[in-house]
């Protein structure tokens, strides 16, 4: 057996051309901030909208809570519903938009401090540990 072979982290790390990018303490986080290729607005844009316009759980979201806030008594069934759309798109840009911004903040906040990146990884890397040793030691119930 090869000597590369008997590492398949480092195989992977090799294939991947980034030594660093293995399963250790000492990895990349994903949530450091790194260069990306830039990419046209409008493609950008037409991303989010396909992302949008594809996710089954807003048409399972809209058929499902809408119509009990729609009543024929109170005028016009697609006004209604156009309203509340409006709304809700309203409410998910600005929830989006707030998330974006916090997220760039704190991307650029841990590439300007390293050693809190470090603690973050190592305080996810114990929650997870945690969490799994939990589920190992759990009984496991019959139905």
């Amino acid at each position: 057996m090869s000597r590369l072979a008997s590492h398949p982290a480092k195989t992977l790390a090799r294939h991947r051309g980034d030594r660093k990018h293995v399963l250790s303490p000492r990895g990349r986080s994903p949530f450091e901030a790194r260069a990306l290729r830039p990419e046209p607005p409008h493609r950008l844009f037409t991303m989010g909208l396909l992302t949008s316009i594809l996710n089954p759980k807003v048409a399972i979201f809209y058929l499902s809570i809408f119509p009990q806030f729609v009543s024929p008594a109170h005028g016009s069934v697609l006004a209604q519903s156009l309203v509340l759309g409006l709304i809700q798109i309203f409410t998910s840009f600005s929830v989006n938009l707030l998330i974006t911004l916090c997220a760039a903040g704190l991307a650029r906040w841990f590439a300007q401090n390293p050693y809190w990146l470090r603690v973050q990884k190592w305080l996810m890397a114990t929650v997870l540990v945690g969490l799994a040793l939990r589920l190992a030691m759990e009984q496991r119930r019959t139905v």
